[in-house]
Order: structure tokens, then sequence, then C-alpha cells
């Protein structure tokens, strides 16, 4: 069994691979998902993999887990490199974003964007 880490670990490397399949499984079925390219939030694996689908036709996102922090709520903080390309392979982004994980029985039931984080 995976502690957090493990499975945020392998929810990114499975996002990075672009392995829909292998990155819902983390995910709880009533996953609430942010959709950050139009705002608001996704909810469950079918709005989730949509989502995703129509993301990765426009953009070419690699986001790398930095650190990990526990929360005082009980949630965990996830520090991220996040590199953007375009469809032509343009660099849109090379940032630092906090995501912040509620998990529930080993599954992802929700995350958080935070503003972008300044590099120190």
């Amino acid at each position: 069994m995976m502690d957090d880490q493990e499975l945020l670990r392998y929810a990114y490397a499975a996002f990075n691979a672009r392995n829909v399949d292998a990155a819902l499984a983390t995910m709880h079925p009533d996953v609430d998902w942010p959709n950050g390219m139009e705002g608001g939030t996704v909810h469950g694996h079918r709005a989730v993999r949509a989502y995703w689908t129509r993301q990765w036709t426009l953009i070419d996102p690699r986001v790398e887990p930095v650190s990990f922090t526990p929360t005082e709520d009980g949630r965990v903080a996830v520090d991220v490199r996040q590199v953007v390309h375009d469809s032509r392979g343009t660099l849109l982004l090379d940032q630092r974003v906090r995501h912040v994980y509620r998990i529930e029985n080993r599954l992802i039931r929700e995350m958080e964007i935070q503003d972008p984080l300044a590099e120190s």
C-alpha cells in the first residue's frame, strides 16, 4: 500500500506520461479537480479524462513535484515545477506552483491549485 507521498508521485508520473487510466486509478470516483485552463472545477473520472484530453490537444504541460508538506487541516501541499509548452513546442510557462490535495482512503478526493510560488 502506498503512502500519500508515493501515491502523489505516482499520479504525477502517470499524468506526465499521459497515462490517463493510471492517473485516474489514484483518484476517488467523485474527485473534485481544478480546471486550470478555464476556471472552475470538474467532478469525477469522466470529467477529468475529458478535461485532460482537451487540455493536451492545446498545450503540453509537465509537472514535477519538488516538495511535500502536510498541512494543519490534514491535506498535503505539493510544491511543483510546472513547465508548459504550446502545441508547437514554444515555452509558455516555467514556474513553481503549489497543489494542495485532500486524500481519503488512499485516493485523491480533491486538488486545489494555489498561486505561483516565488523562485527561491
